[in-house]
């Protein structure tokens, strides 16, 4: 069983930028491959970004690419770097934990196939 817990959401402007969090609990969690999705209001759950049980490979959603960074390190942590925040970014953002057999990330990425989801939290952008 693991536990994900979401934090650094938030008010910014147009423009600004917040980093997100995602403590995990599991004890082997370099086994898992990470990733953060959202839901704006009246949309439904979108792929954001992922990344390998390493590390070393990443991917982005087209709609963040160049603005958001994904990142982990070894403590149990994921954190999603958010640059040049949209009104259209406002949503909540949850994190996502996939067991994983090889260390390299999807470009089809599949709601359904994560394992353990986080509770959430609010990123507000205003104009």
């Amino acid at each position: 069983q693991v536990q994900l817990v979401e934090s650094g959401g938030g008010l910014v402007q147009a423009g600004g930028s917040l980093r997100l969090s995602c403590a995990a609990s599991a004890r082997t969690f370099s086994v898992y491959g990470m990733g953060w999705f959202r839901r704006a209001p009246g949309k439904e759950r979108e792929f954001v970004a992922s990344i390998s049980q390493s590390g070393a490979d990443t991917y982005h959603s087209d709609s963040v690419k160049g603005r958001f960074t994904i990142s982990r390190d070894n403590k149990n942590t994921v954190y999603l770097q958010m640059n040049s925040l949209k009104p259209e970014d406002t949503a909540v953002y949850y994190c996502a934990a996939q067991y994983r057999y090889r260390d390299y990330v999807s470009r089809v990425q599949v709601i359904d196939e994560y394992d353990y989801w986080g509770q959430g939290t609010q990123v507000t952008v205003s104009s």
